[in-house]
């Protein structure tokens, strides 16, 4: 598998090569790292931070993340990832679709390890969720 980046941007390298668990050799090759198979992200935003000392990853204005991997698709507001804990926390106006499914809230958890989302509403508010129901194969 080839990891392949339009933009040569350092800490949108790291955030994928920490949330697919690749073995980073140096920041310039990145492209050479062992993958698991668990595929590439791409995440895409106005502004993204990093903070080394706290491994937290921060992307802000026009969220949009795209995991093929695990069919997920995501739009957010803010999105941070922890690395340490292997976590992301997606807020303001929250939109994930994977595999047909989706869900609308205010805020999101994405637990990468357990592939398990955690959504919150707004105050006043109820999470949606719409879920693709098929038909058992006979």
């Amino acid at each position: 598998m080839t990891l392949v980046l339009s933009h040569s941007n350092f800490w949108l390298r790291l955030i994928i090569a920490t949330i697919l668990n690749v073995t980073i050799m140096a920041a310039s090759q990145i492209s050479q790292a062992q993958i698991s198979p668990s595929g590439a992200i791409t995440l895409k935003s106005d502004v993204q931070e990093s903070n080394a000392k706290t491994g937290i990853i921060t992307a802000r204005g026009n969220v949009q993340i795209n995991y093929p991997a695990r069919q997920i698709q995501a739009t957010a507001t803010q999105a941070q990832y922890y690395s340490r804990e292997r976590r992301l926390i997606l807020t303001g106006n929250v939109y994930v679709l994977q595999a047909g499914n989706s869900l609308r809230a205010e805020e999101m958890t994405y637990l990468v390890d357990e592939g398990r989302f955690i959504a919150k509403p707004q105050s006043d508010r109820q999470v949606e969720s719409t879920y693709m129901i098929t038909a058992p194969e006979k």
